[in-house]
């Protein structure tokens, strides 16, 4: 079973939207630097909860939506000598970044779907000519 992280507006968190643009020949480039600056340094701050990038079709943005647990806990990132290394450098690879910090509003999940079971998927299989099915 995947697991997979859940946005919700119930929880009082700084939302990071970072667009960076970039040239397409870069972008690979850029996500495995902020990859890598979140394994080796980001995750380390205190209030981090999450981050995740995101890549354009067309190859000249790439989204980082990071979450911390306070927007003090992300100014205090701002400060820190190590993270401002690693944020000049995706800044030399982009043509452009625009960081924003949101709120979550308002969320609309698909309803779960209940898991089935093997047993279960082959009662709803159209039973075979002459097979009898408990």
């Amino acid at each position: 079973m995947t697991v997979t992280a859940q946005i919700v507006s119930t929880r009082p968190v700084a939302t990071l939207i970072n667009v960076f643009t970039i040239s397409p020949d870069r972008q690979a480039e850029l996500i495995t630097l902020l990859a890598r600056a979140t394994e080796e340094t980001m995750k380390h701050q205190p209030g981090f909860i999450c981050a995740n990038f995101h890549a354009s079709q067309d190859g000249e943005r790439v989204i980082d939506y990071a979450q911390w647990e306070s927007e003090e806990h992300y100014r205090a990132m701002l400060a820190n000598p190590e993270a401002l290394v690693r944020m000049d450098q995706a800044a030399t690879i982009a043509t452009d970044v625009q960081p924003r910090l949101f709120q979550v509003q308002s969320t609309h999940p698909k309803e779960a779907q209940p898991e089935i079971s093997q047993p279960e998927i082959s009662q709803l299989e159209e039973p075979q000519p002459g097979e009898r099915r408990p």
